[in-house]
């Protein structure tokens, strides 16, 4: 069954990127839209929320499925979504602020901050944190080694450091390799905690959040708080019924922001027109990590500097039990959408790719002409 009657009419705001008539999504365009996410389009699913972003405005949004299927609850533009490693954006957003603040070094060694963190013989420096070249082991490996069952046991910052402060060895010399670490973000988000005072939760809702009216989002520290509009995770296997697959984190950096489509476009723009650290703050977030050879890497500050189809795009994904999410900017095109979900069986990074082939079709078709074979 449709859910038109449950989530409504799709909504299309006004858009102003030219001086002139302002511009809508065209319905054509938005029915092309929604056929991608026909599959979730169910009262007897759950789904994603859609945001589409042009020129500094939200052009679309929509929901797809349902939020919580206990209470037959429609996803909508406003639920609320757990975006595992999409968090890593904002846990690095605080730490170039704090560098801004004059509070600390991108080269600073990460013991300054954290001494009971071992000493391997080797400097490894919250730079190296930031583009995953730390060496140091990824925390989810070491936890399920010592007998945690991911999103199932409660997991803590603590449960962290006590299976970091416990290891002899790095996995490579910090700058040698680039290796996707997890632990490296929660270590900068327990780094933001004793340098400002604040916890990560509190320093990006003072210093991020509120500033850019993000009024719906924040490091969710405590797996016992109630939220409103919170979408339920779900798995399902197949020839199964779903089943509810939450995380059960109170762990902070690596994961836990909670946020909507409508508040992720405000955290959009701020690369175009930053209110939140001016144009060095965006500058820096965008600045792709080297090896010690001098490889440069495609990432950056929470964020993967890449190409879609000849457009050049900056994106990152998320999963963590039952959800899944992506954001891609097309920075040249003012263009950017986001698909949070709440199914681990589905794959919001192609989602979004599917979404600006409609929507840029003209532009990609340009880029694929002009760009050599």
């Amino acid at each position: 069954m449709k859910l038109t009657r449950l989530a409504g009419m799709a909504a299309v705001v006004l858009l102003f990127p030219f001086a002139g008539s302002p511009q809508t999504l065209a319905p054509d365009m938005a029915n092309n839209v929604d056929k991608v996410f026909a599959k979730w389009d169910r009262a007897d699913s759950p789904g994603c929320a859609l945001g589409v972003y042009r020129g500094g405005q939200v052009v679309y949004k929509r929901g797809y499925g349902m939020e919580d299927l206990n209470e037959n609850v429609p996803i909508t533009p406003e639920t609320v979504f757990h975006v595992a490693s999409m968090s890593k954006q904002f846990t690095a957003a605080a730490i170039v602020l704090l560098t801004q603040q004059g509070k600390l070094s991108l080269d600073d060694d990460v013991r300054k901050y954290i001494p009971e963190l071992p000493d391997f013989g080797q400097k490894i420096t919250i730079r190296n944190l930031v583009y995953h070249t730390s060496g140091l082991r990824d925390q989810w490996e070491l936890l399920e080694l010592a007998g945690w069952r991911y999103s199932k046991d409660l997991i803590t910052d603590e449960d962290v450091m006590s299976v970091m402060t416990r290891q002899k060895e790095l996995n490579f010399k910090p700058g040698e390799r680039h290796v996707y670490c997890n632990t490296g973000y929660t270590l900068m988000g327990l780094i933001v905690h004793r340098v400002s005072g604040m916890t990560l939760r509190e320093f990006t809702t003072k210093n991020i959040f509120e500033p850019l009216g993000m009024t719906h989002t924040h490091f969710r520290d405590d797996h016992a708080e109630i939220l409103q509009r919170n979408a339920v995770g779900y798995e399902q296997e197949p020839g199964k019924s779903f089943e509810i697959s939450i995380t059960n984190f109170d762990t902070v950096g690596a994961t836990s922001l909670h946020t909507t489509v409508e508040d992720l476009q405000r955290w959009d723009e701020n690369f175009y027109h930053p209110k939140v650290g001016g144009d060095a703050f965006v500058q820096q977030m965008l600045e792709r990590g080297k090896l010690n050879n001098g490889e440069q890497l495609d990432y950056a500050f929470g964020l993967v500097v890449g190409q879609y189809r000849g457009l050049p795009t900056v994106d990152h994904a998320g999963g963590d039990a039952g959800y899944r999410s992506d954001m891609t900017r097309f920075p040249e095109q003012h263009f950017s959408a986001a698909v949070l979900c709440n199914s681990a069986e589905t794959d919001p990074g192609a989602l979004v790719r599917q979404v600006a082939d409609i929507v840029l079709a003209k532009e990609i078709k340009a880029a694929q002409v002009t760009t050599p074979a």
